[in-house]
């Protein structure tokens, strides 16, 4: 992780869960780290229990849904940084919609947010590359274990699982165009079973009882598994690509 210390990482989805275990351990291997999210309480927060740390973070308000919020941050980011040389696509959210009962908007924010989002960020953060001249960047999408395979006991989830998917073409298709591009700019795929954060209690909210159960069937990853997947990721060697990371509990039911 030497080579980017003192570069700069965009970590999307910061406030909690995943993107914040994410963002606290980049700041500690010495990136400039920008978090994005809705709650700016909770990223001053992070951000002042990091002072002190070989890296910094910087937190900025943006509603990944919003392109012109988007586009307003990666502007922010040049002025204050130069650019950006490490996106971290962490944003995402799931409703409780099953594919017969689900309320319509449920189903576009999980698109908004899951597909939309991230492909814009993702533009924006390989443009930033280009730009620069910067050709050892890295975009990392943070994906999951049902962007790989539907499961018949979840039907609350068939509309999230196939957002997951989504991403799961998007980050091939991604890298066929950089390849396309003559340029050594990686992507990987990080794609976690399940992970005990505040997702399942958003995604239950009427039924807490339900995210409960869940995190109580077996040992769940933490957020900071995660997070090292993502350090594994990033300090492979120049020459390697690590093109899929499935993170899963060593017990499942």
């Amino acid at each position: 992780m030497e080579r980017w210390v003192g570069r700069v990482a965009l970590v999307t989805g910061m406030s909690s869960g995943i993107g914040r275990a994410i963002a606290k351990s980049l700041v500690c291997h010495g990136m400039k780290v920008v978090g994005c999210s809705r709650n700016m309480d909770r990223m001053k927060e992070l951000a002042d229990s990091l002072d002190g740390e070989k890296g910094s973070l910087t937190p900025i308000l943006c509603d990944v849904r919003k392109e012109e919020q988007i586009q307003a941050m990666f502007e922010q980011i040049r002025s204050q940084l130069g650019g950006v040389d490490v996106c971290v696509n962490s944003a995402g959210l799931s409703h409780d919609a099953p594919l017969l009962t689900g309320a319509t908007e449920q189903w576009r924010n999980m698109m908004e947010v899951n597909v939309l989002g991230l492909c814009v960020c993702t533009r924006e953060a390989v443009k930033s590359m280009h730009e620069r001249g910067v050709d050892d960047g890295h975009v990392i999408q943070i994906n999951s274990g049902v962007g790989h395979k539907q499961y018949a006991n979840n039907p609350s989830g068939h509309f999230y699982s196939a957002t997951k998917f989504a991403v799961t073409s998007l980050v091939d298709g991604l890298r066929n165009e950089l390849y396309a591009s003559k340029t050594h700019i990686r992507v990987t795929s990080i794609s976690p079973g399940l992970v005990e954060t505040e997702f399942s209690h958003r995604m239950f909210t009427h039924k807490q009882e339900v995210a409960v159960a869940k995190y109580s069937q077996f040992e769940n990853l933490k957020p900071e598994d995660i997070a090292d997947g993502v350090i594994y990721a990033l300090g492979a060697p120049k020459h390697v690509q690590v093109h899929e990371v499935m993170i899963n509990p060593t017990e499942q039911p």
